[in-house]
């Protein structure tokens, strides 16, 4: 279950500029224009492939319409003193899912807000900026209703009420998606993006029950029908003897005949299957001519064939501006400043001082000390990968790492420092002078001074986009790279990671934090519910982004952060209280605040205990070891 945390907040000195566009259609009209690429035929051509693939959707999502007038909202409208159909209306909700799954290529890639009241997760959804919330819908509101046993509609007469609401709500969106896709209009590329980015949306979410959390036994069916639905807009692009049909097929025998949720083996699937089946979809897509949106900014870039590809995402996309980029020469003089106590108000203290390069940007402690001799209130977080979050600390109150950075520096407890005052004492040193006019060339045009505090916050933040780390052990294998190798025990691991433990729900595959795939565009944050300390039964009174939004959902709500070099971060949680992995991977398995009998009245992480034996916790300690990667962060 999540809190999902749309996050459209800007830099305040950068209001003015132009901004960029993203992952392909992030609201619900028609599709963005193609770029200079050649895309192929469009919608617009009578009889063309793109037309085509329209009409199938369209009678798909007719289906779907036809199923819950036909199926599904007759009994859920039976009458309070009749026995409610309950295997009648499971049925009718799985041909449900179903059925959706034949539409979710395209109704997740050219209308994702729509969808997400169709398919979101069952939490409201937050858009921080402006402290609103909208209610949850579809067909994870619904699933609750009627799973598991014994199910809350076949008791409780509010519920009864309660499902009928629901069916009716998702009636009317699933109507709203036929209304806005007769609008939409696209090329050869643009169904070749959707399809492709199916395939990364069930490796990080359809294979990991994200969408099925009280019916597992529908999640590997759900996964399979989906790339079924690649067949017929495939159909048009492919000869009969292609040998992408075989790999499309392998991939989904390999849904359909598995032992069971739990059984699942994750990573033969996604190494022998989702894999080679991204990389043939883009080598199709080329050979027909259909250039990939190269030139389009995104997180994750349009030309990746897989996932795991190590040269995948792109930090800049989190940037304002293009102005604002990365460029080696920012990266250096970022590094420089980074280490250099003059930021800070007493000259004593450099962001190194507690993200230490050695420790992978943290400092080893529960609690880093302040300047005057306490400790701060969270325990201080990796900054490698870091710029792929779509906002920044615990309560993701920073939309940029320029804004973090500006934070920090001011904050009279962490560095008490002045962008002003430093930026007046770096203009007096030649060296800082020569390395800020080489990082940002085009400064001689502006009207601001070179050695400006904007310039500071862009140089550390493109030190901090540079450190972006995706070459671990784990990647190495599961991109099937020569001689790249993984134990057993780490094996089944990332299978406990990715199935039964459900650690892949909220940390999500590639990046293990809360950026939400395949678009990569919003954070996450999550109610855990955790201790003062281990053992205790006390709540943490860390109120979390609720002090920011004062939004009940949000009360001890924290992001969810990245599990890569894990082994080198400890202590763990917001708080630092938590000293070993095996701590925190009994907190889950227990889980969570309420699973302690703590009260946690939000708590959004699933309290069921996980039953993890001491065996399968050993396994997943042995996969978090290999993803760890500080490939060049020891400073000179």
């Amino acid at each position: 279950m999540k809190l999902r945390l749309v996050l459209f907040l800007l830099l305040p000195l950068l209001l003015t500029l132009p901004l960029l566009s993203g992952c392909g259609p992030q609201s619900d009209g028609p599709a963005a224009a193609a770029g200079p690429t050649p895309t192929g035929q469009t919608t617009e051509q009578a009889g063309s492939r793109p037309a085509r693939v329209k009409r199938r959707v369209s009678r798909d999502l007719a289906h779907l319409l036809a199923l819950i007038d036909t199926q599904l909202l007759p009994p859920s409208r039976t009458p309070h003193a009749r026995p409610l159909p309950l295997d009648s209306l499971r049925r009718a909700f799985r041909r449900c899912r179903l059925a959706y799954k034949q539409v979710e290529p395209f109704s997740e890639y050219f209308m994702p807000a729509t969808s997400r009241l169709v398919n979101g997760a069952p939490v409201p959804e937050v858009e921080a900026e402006e402290t609103k919330m909208f209610e949850a819908a579809g067909l994870q509101v619904i699933e609750p209703l009627l799973y598991p046993e014994p199910a809350p509609v076949a008791a409780d007469t509010a519920s009864r009420r309660e499902l009928l609401r629901q069916v009716v709500r998702l009636r009317r969106q699933v109507r709203a998606l036929q209304l806005l896709w007769q609008e939409q209009e696209f090329t050869d590329a643009h169904v070749f993006d959707a399809l492709r980015q199916q395939v990364f949306r069930v490796v990080a979410l359809g294979i990991t029950g994200f969408d099925t959390p009280l019916s597992p036994a529908a999640t590997l069916p759900e996964a399979e029908a989906t790339l079924a639905a690649l067949e017929a807009p495939l159909r048009l692009y492919l000869e009969p003897e292609a040998g992408l049909w075989g790999q499309l097929r392998a991939a989904r025998r390999a849904l359909r005949h598995p032992p069971d949720f739990a059984q699942f083996d994750r990573m033969d699937f996604v190494r022998r299957h989702a894999n080679p089946l991204g990389r043939a979809l883009l080598a199709r897509q080329r050979q027909l001519g259909i250039s990939p949106f190269a030139g389009e900014l995104r997180p994750f870039r349009p030309e990746a064939a897989t996932l795991f590809d190590a040269e995948a995402f792109n930090p800049d996309f989190y940037t304002s501006n293009r102005q604002w980029f990365t460029n080696p020469a920012k990266v250096a003089l970022g590094r420089q400043l980074f280490h250099d106590p003059v930021l800070s108000g007493g000259g004593g203290r450099s962001c190194a001082s507690c993200h230490q390069p050695g420790r992978a940007f943290t400092d080893g402690q529960a609690l880093s000390a302040t300047l005057t001799g306490g400790t701060l209130r969270r325990n201080t977080p990796t900054l490698l990968n870091a710029g792929m979050q779509a906002a920044q600390f615990y309560d993701l109150r920073a939309p940029t790492l320029e804004n973090q950075a500006g934070d920090v520096i001011s904050n009279h407890d962490e560095m008490h420092g002045s962008l002003e005052r430093a930026a007046g004492r770096l203009a007096g040193q030649s060296r800082y002078v020569a390395q800020f006019r080489r990082a940002f060339p085009q400064a001689a045009a502006a009207p601001e001074p070179l050695v400006s505090p904007i310039r500071i916050q862009n140089a550390l933040a493109a030190y901090e986009r540079s450190l972006l780390r995706l070459n671990s052990p784990f990647d190495r294998y599961v991109r099937g790279e020569a001689g790249a190798r993984l134990s057993p025990a780490a094996i089944r691991g990332f299978n406990l990671y990715a199935g039964r433990a459900r650690c892949a729900t909220c940390h999500f595959l590639p990046l293990t934090n809360g950026t939400a795939p395949p678009a990569f565009q919003d954070s996450e944050a999550e109610v855990l519910g955790v201790p003062v300390r281990p053992g205790s039964r006390r709540l943490d009174p860390d109120p979390g982004r609720y002090a920011l939004t004062r939004l009940p959902p949000l009360r001890h709500a924290f992001k969810t952060p990245t599990l890569r070099n894990i082994a080198l971060t400890a202590p763990y949680m917001h708080n630092g209280q938590y000293r070993t992995l095996e701590q925190v991977l009994d907190f889950y398995n227990q889980g969570g605040g309420l699973g302690l009998g703590i009260a946690v009245a939000n708590q959004t992480l699933p309290p069921n205990k996980l039953h993890l034996t001491r065996q399968d916790m050993a396994d997943m300690k042995a996969f978090l070891m290999t993803l760890t990667d500080t490939t060049g962060q020891q400073h000179p």
